[in-house]
């Protein structure tokens, strides 16, 4: 049989392009409701403890400057006008409330150390945490695991709640080109080149945890071999897939909560 000459045989996942916005105040409004989008599914998907948690989103023209929740606003109530603005010095240049100490101390050395990350999500979702006590990388056991296969890192180290801003750089050094880090005995946290691609492999790592941890409390879970994981991450793991994978929740939920555009 002669291969194909379809498209779709050399390129199976046939996805549309990420839009280039070049006006950087319609770029500035793409990705503060893409974040405020990304704090509503994490409330719908049970991702919010407390205060806890903070997804960030690079300013497009102040490049040493992100937009983060507010400390102390719930997930589930965050619209994009509600957003503020923070710089490098941890100064709330845009917005009236307080930025979390947490945030500023992980989000800025991951954007200082990742120039190419537009986006960073960390927060304690539950089956993240539980699979962060056990000290140990996501096997590829699931077609979805794959998109981290050889692509995420284990910060194995827990020395409390992070402030400091050398733990951040710490983080960020061991998240180093990878889209993840496992944090142990804390949870999760995403990178990606767009909002979109950062809460899309939050959630799915997310996923892929309670995967594991089910799996594992059945029995002996048998692991995707390395050529068909590293073949499945070429699939789902890229930038693109992650962007791409991000819009149909996004049309979900400000169909859901169309407030959160405000």
């Amino acid at each position: 049989m002669k291969p194909s000459n379809h498209p779709a045989a050399s390129n199976p996942l046939i996805m549309p392009a990420i839009p280039n916005i070049e006006d950087p105040a319609l770029e500035r409004l793409n990705r503060k409701r893409k974040l405020a989008a990304a704090f509503r599914l994490f409330s719908k998907f049970g991702f919010d403890e407390g205060a806890a948690g903070h997804i960030t989103a690079r300013d497009p023209e102040k490049l040493d400057h992100f937009w983060v929740n507010p400390f102390g606003m719930h997930f589930s109530l965050i619209r994009a006008s509600d957003l503020i603005l923070v710089n490098h010095e941890g100064e709330v240049v845009e917005g009236s409330m307080p930025v979390n100490a947490a945030a500023f101390a992980i989000h800025s050395q991951v954007h200082q150390a990742r120039p190419d990350c537009v986006g960073a999500a960390h927060a304690h979702s539950l089956h993240g945490k539980a699979w962060s006590s056990l000290g140990r990388l996501l096997d590829p056991i699931t077609q979805d695991a794959c998109a981290f296969y050889e692509d995420h890192a284990l910060f194995d180290d827990f020395t409390g709640v992070v402030l400091d801003l050398s733990e951040g750089r710490r983080i960020a050094e061991t998240v180093g080109s990878n889209k993840a880090a496992i944090l142990r005995n804390h949870g999760l946290i995403t990178v990606g080149t767009t909002v979109d691609e950062a809460a899309w492999w939050f959630i799915t790592m997310e996923r892929s945890c309670q995967a594991q941890l089910l799996a594992e409390a059945a029995g002996k879970p048998i692991r995707i071999a390395h050529e068909h994981a590293l073949e499945s991450k070429r699939l789902i793991g890229s930038p693109t897939a992650g962007w791409f994978q991000f819009q149909l929740l996004y049309a979900r939920i400000t169909k859901e909560q169309p407030d959160l555009l405000d």
